[in-house]
Parts: structure tokens; C-alpha cells; sequence
């Protein structure tokens, strides 16, 4: 009952961030900035009258944000193609439980760093050291850093998947890279994502499916019907990923694959 009852407190912490975010945003963009409560002032844009107020929004604002970073990481970075085909790769090789799924998910994460690296360092140059810098507004910033997700989320998705979102919600084409919505953009992403994932995982899977061919034939001609295949294969497949280095060969590829 155990992970259930954590699987249901996270996704409940996940919506009340949403809800809290969506809140807050909406504040910010009412025209009314005041807003008076108990006869205290409380100015929601951050004027100089309540830079105090105005931090400890901001506070607020950056542990929702951390709440959402899980979901974040998943639908619009590069994790997900990663983990599916670290996934499928052990599936290839008839291991269950080797590596464990603390490894492969901490491997994926240090992949998805390298993959998005180029991604974070224009978030970095452009967003937050001027808004550090106190060089443009928050609102300025997360327009950038959203910008600059579109942009790597449209070179990896599939013109054909975002045309089925569009055509799932009922809206018009977009002629610019601005007017695509991230509300048909994230899950055209992901479509993509695991299309392209199993593609490669597919490819994983042959030499893999040869080798357990092979070692099957080779102990039904021997009339050894008893002996499960897996026995013999597991550790031929084993032995030839080791030699021709291949987790080197697979994280090289993913990487390659987003550049």
C-alpha cells in the first residue's frame, strides 16, 4: 500500500503547485496591482513601497516552480527518450532487475544534462544573469526561457504530431514559431519522444533477438529441449555488450541523436 499512497501524495502536491502557480500568474496580470487586506497594502507587482512583499513572493513562486521540476524534466527536456531506451536495453538483454532503476534514471539525468546543456547555457546568458542583474523583469525572463524551450522542443517534434494535437483541439495552424502553444507543443513533444525512442530501442533489440536465435537452434539441433535458452544466452549477450563497450555506444548515440 505503501507506494500508492505516495504515488497519490505526489500527484496531489503537483496539482496544488499548478493550482498555486496558475493563481499567482493570474494575479499578476490583473490590471488592479493593489490589493488591500486587513488594512495592509499589498502591492502584487513588486513596486519599491513593498520590496519586502515582493521577495517573498518570489520565494514563493521558486518552490512551486521546484515542485513542478520532476514534471518539468519529463515532458520538455530530452529525459524521456533516454530513460525508454536505457529501459528497453536492459529489457534486450534479458536482465530484470540489473542495473536497477536507481542507476538507469541517475544515468539518464546526467545524459539529459549533457543533451540540454546548450539549451541551459542561452537560459543562463540571456534570463537569469540579467535578471539578477536586475536588467529586465521576471516576466521578461520566463518569456526567454520559455522561448528558448519552444525552440528545442520544435527541432525534435514531428511536424506530423503537432498537426494531430492541433487537429485534436481544433486550432488553426500557427504561422510562426511564437504562436505555437505549449498546450499543443508538449504533447506533440512527447509523441515524438517516444516514437523516436522505440524506434531506437528497436534497433537495440536485433542483435540481441539473433543471439537468443541462434543459441535456441543450436539446443533444439542438440536435443537439449529442457535447457531454457535464456541460460545460455544471457551471459553470450552479456559478454558481447562488455566487449564492444557498449553503454559507451548507447550514450554516445543518445547524446549524438539530439545534435
Amino acid at each position: 500500500m505503501m507506494p500508492s499512497v505516495r504515488n497519490t501524495a505526489i500527484q496531489r502536491l503537483i496539482v496544488v503547485s499548478s493550482i498555486v502557480a496558475v493563481l499567482f500568474f493570474a494575479a499578476l496580470s490583473v490590471n488592479a496591482a493593489d490589493l488591500t487586506v486587513g488594512g495592509l497594502s499589498i502591492n502584487l507587482l513588486g513596486e519599491s513601497e513593498s520590496e519586502e512583499l515582493s521577495s517573498a513572493v518570489q520565494i514563493l513562486v521558486l518552490l512551486t516552480v521546484l515542485s513542478l521540476v520532476p514534471a518539468i524534466l519529463i515532458v520538455m527536456t530530452s529525459f524521456t527518450r533516454i530513460v525508454i531506451v536505457l529501459g528497453m536495453l536492459r529489457h534486450a538483454l534479458g536482465l530484470q532487475n540489473s542495473p536497477p532503476n536507481t542507476v538507469l534514471i541517475s544515468l539518464a539525468l546526467f545524459l539529459t544534462l549533457f543533451t540540454m546543456m546548450p539549451v541551459f547555457s542561452k537560459i543562463n546568458q540571456e534570463a537569469y544573469q540579467p535578471l539578477v542583474e536586475k536588467t529586465i523583469t521576471s516576466v521578461e525572463a520566463a518569456k526567454v526561457t520559455v522561448d528558448h524551450m519552444r525552440r528545442f522542443m520544435l527541432r525534435h517534434t514531428r511536424e506530423k504530431d503537432l498537426a494531430v494535437m492541433l487537429d485534436i483541439s481544433g486550432t488553426e495552424r500557427p504561422k510562426t514559431v511564437e504562436e505555437v502553444s505549449l498546450t499543443h507543443l508538449i504533447p506533440a513533444f512527447l509523441i515524438s519522444e517516444l516514437q523516436v525512442a522505440f524506434q531506437i530501442g528497436f534497433v537495440i533489440f536485433l542483435p540481441f533477438l539473433l543471439v537468443d536465435l541462434v543459441v535456441a537452434s543450436v539446443l533444439m539441433s542438440m536435443g537439449m529441449i529442457m535447457i531454457p535458452p535464456l541460460t545460455i544466452s544471457l551471459p553470450i549477450k552479456i559478454l558481447v555488450f562488455v566487449l564492444i563497450d557498449g553503454w559507451s555506444l548507447v550514450s554516445q548515440s543518445l547524446v549524438g541523436s539530439f545534435f
